[in-house]
């Protein structure tokens, strides 16, 4: 009992709410073959994987059957402001068999002052995401960074209908941070709307995820991170969670 039972939930609970991702800029099919085969697990499976959108389709036909869903990122990872772009990406992406869309919000234009710019890429990619799929929102808290404005873009993305808040790309020098983690749930408790959370960027090992769990069982009470409101995005955390739940073996 004790440090080593904690630390074999915690290990479960993160593997079955792990977006296993490869968003590397040298990703190839054959690496998507390996994303794919390692998200079928001997101690379950991950929540998602997470490609490029050049993959979905490839990534769907290997995981069909297996409840894995496929996701994929749109408007990534510079948060651009063409919405006429983000949608077609989209609806692309959609058609292609993704289950989840990873959105990034204009970060950039809603840090100086232009919320229209967030609100309309959000509506304008959520209006076209069909029951049953989910679309998350890319806020890049490490570049936002003021608390008022990371807890302005939560409220934004959850007037806009978003299924769930997802803290970063990974592709900025600060990612997933405790206090942005914190803000963020804050906004989603707050609301009372059913939007879940995703801490992605940097969560690489399993103190990092028993962190980030333990910020949602605190904020929103025991039992409420599943993989249906919670999520990870990561690449290395497999292999920690893995190394733990075979070592309890």
């Amino acid at each position: 009992m004790g440090r080593a039972t904690d630390d074999v939930t915690t290990a479960a609970r993160a593997l079955g709410s792990l977006d296993l991702t490869d968003l590397g800029d040298n990703c190839t099919e054959q690496a998507v073959t390996a994303l794919t085969t390692k998200a079928r697990t001997r101690h379950g499976n991950a929540a998602a994987v997470c490609v490029w959108p050049q993959f979905v389709s490839q990534a769907a036909a290997q995981l069909r059957g297996s409840g894995v869903k496929i996701a994929t990122v749109i408007n990534f990872p510079h948060g651009g402001e063409d919405v006429e772009r983000a949608v077609e990406d989209a609806v692309e992406a959609l058609r292609d068999g993704a289950d989840e869309i990873d959105l990034v919000i204009p970060y950039k234009a809603l840090a100086r002052g232009d919320e229209r710019a967030a609100r309309d890429m959000i509506c304008g990619v959520r209006d076209h995401v069909p029951n049953g799929r989910r679309l998350k929102a890319i806020l890049e808290t490490g570049e936002l960074r003021d608390p008022a404005l990371i807890k302005r873009a939560c409220e934004i993305a959850i007037a806009g209908e978003a299924h769930f808040l997802k803290t970063s790309t990974g592709k900025t020098p600060v990612s997933a941070t405790r206090e942005a983690a914190r803000t963020m749930l804050d906004a989603i408790k707050a609301s009372g709307k059913p939007v879940g959370f995703k801490a992605s960027g940097g969560v690489r090992t399993l103190a990092d995820a028993a962190l980030y769990l333990g910020i949602a069982d605190e904020i929103m009470g025991a039992g409420w991170a599943t993989p249906a409101t919670f999520r990870f995005g990561a690449s290395g955390l497999l292999d920690a969670l893995l190394a733990e739940l075979d070592a309890e073996a």
